[in-house]
């Protein structure tokens, strides 16, 4: 198996850069037992409704911090790869570590994609160990809280997904059993009217099924809950244009990525089309720098980035922070496990702009075992804990029976 602790990387034992301790000369004794060095970090990838990618990093003062990067593969390598790096480093100092890795992973692709996840699993972690350390809870370090307990919306999903009246059911049951004011179902759904699935054009018949779910959906819950509609980058600028203008009589809460996520030129033009139906973007951009064109371009009503992929909890404060300036809510994507899903509800809590947090798992009967604590979410809200850190403790058997297959547990505290 291939060392990737040990691969080469010229960029980075080159670059001019450098934010280490050591090259920064950041070496005055810290009071406090804050004398606190990184000794390792380790991943494991657990077998979720997505493989999760939990990440725990160990310090000398036996303290152990948990974070979770965007699901999928290549990350935990990358962590692998990045975990020379902070070694030795003192892990409070969350901001300056972040850019060393953006720096140092700048010629492996930081800029987007697997290398901000990889780093933002890190920086979650990191924010899990300074809270331990500093005796504070995770909200605190990223500007303390506006709400006790943070709005989560469900995203639900049915045998018969293209069921206008299939959907309307599940919906009806999560708000009347589950307690949820706010759901998402997804409008991508094979119509039966479909003539070419490369093109993103959307044909008349296949508008009207979309509508459908959309008249259901709404209509069976009423005012009882807000829903939203996920379109997952599927069409063409004009479908999308006209599917915007098909739903505006009805109560929808927004329409997420109704077009491909690259040209935020076009995005604006699709949002602006459709003054009446709100259009959430983000999940798919990175970075302050991603999401800054479709923030001061108005290209977006809602923005939803995505706390383990965007680059963790601080960057997601930056970004809501820059869209507060153009008075844009934010509605955090989330598919993670509670590890993931508890950090998005530290920066909800602590952000003005919040407006919900999404639920992936409701359909997953162990979501909540991965962690000792219980009554993660309750009539559709998440408490913020008031214990350090993120304040959750993993349970290591739960996680090891569900770990994928081939992977090993990373060590105990």
């Amino acid at each position: 198996m291939v060392d990737y602790r040990q691969l080469r990387d010229p960029n980075a034992e080159y670059t001019m850069r450098d934010l280490s301790a050591e090259t920064m000369g950041v070496t005055n004794a810290r009071g406090g037992g804050r004398d606190v060095e990184i000794t390792d970090v380790q991943t494991t990838v657990v077998d979720g409704n997505y493989p999760w990618i939990l990440v725990r990093v160990y310090t000398d003062a036996g303290v152990v911090g948990t974070g979770e990067a965007y699901w999928g593969g290549g990350d935990a390598e990358i962590i692998d790869r990045m975990t020379p790096f902070v070694v030795g480093e003192n892990p409070l100092d969350i901001d300056r570590l972040y850019e060393h890795l953006i720096q140092k992973m700048s010629g492996e692709g930081s800029i987007s994609g697997k290398v901000v996840s990889a780093i933002s699993g890190i920086e979650i972690a990191l924010h899990d160990v300074a809270g331990k350390i500093l005796e504070v809870p995770a909200y605190q370090l990223v500007g303390g809280k506006y709400r006790d307990e943070v709005r989560i919306y469900c995203d639900l999903h049915t045998e018969n997904e293209a069921d206008p009246e299939a959907c309307a059911a599940e919906a009806e049951r999560v708000v009347d059993e589950l307690g949820y004011d706010a759901i998402k179902f997804d409008l991508d759904v094979p119509s039966g009217h479909e003539k070419d699935r490369a093109n993103r054009h959307l044909r008349g018949p296949e508008i009207d099924h979309k509508v459908e779910i959309v008249e259901a959906v709404t209509e069976a819950v009423g005012d009882r809950a807000d829903v939203a509609f996920d379109c997952h980058w599927s069409f063409s600028a004009g479908s999308a244009k006209r599917l915007l203008a098909a739903v505006e009589e009805y109560d929808v809460w927004w329409v997420e990525d109704p077009i491909p996520p690259e040209n935020h030129d076009v995005q604006r033009e699709v949002t602006q089309s459709a003054p009446q139906t709100p259009v959430t973007v983000g999940e798919n951009v990175y970075r302050t720098h991603g999401q800054r064109q479709l923030i001061t371009d108005q290209a977006v009503d809602i923005l939803a980035p995505d706390l383990p992929r965007v680059g963790g909890m601080r960057e997601t404060r930056k970004i809501a922070d820059l869209a507060a300036q153009f008075y844009i809510p934010i509605a955090m994507h989330n598919v993670s496990s509670p590890v993931g899903t508890m950090a998005s509800a530290h920066v909800a809590a602590a952000i003005p702009n919040s407006l919900a947090v999404e639920y992936h798992s409701y359909e997953l009967g162990w979501w909540e075992d991965l962690v000792e604590e219980d009554g993660l979410i309750e009539e559709g809200r998440m408490t913020i804990p008031e214990e350090p850190g993120l304040g959750l403790t993993l349970d290591l058997d739960a996680v090891a029976e569900h770990m994928v297959e081939g992977e090993t547990l990373f060590a105990e505290a």
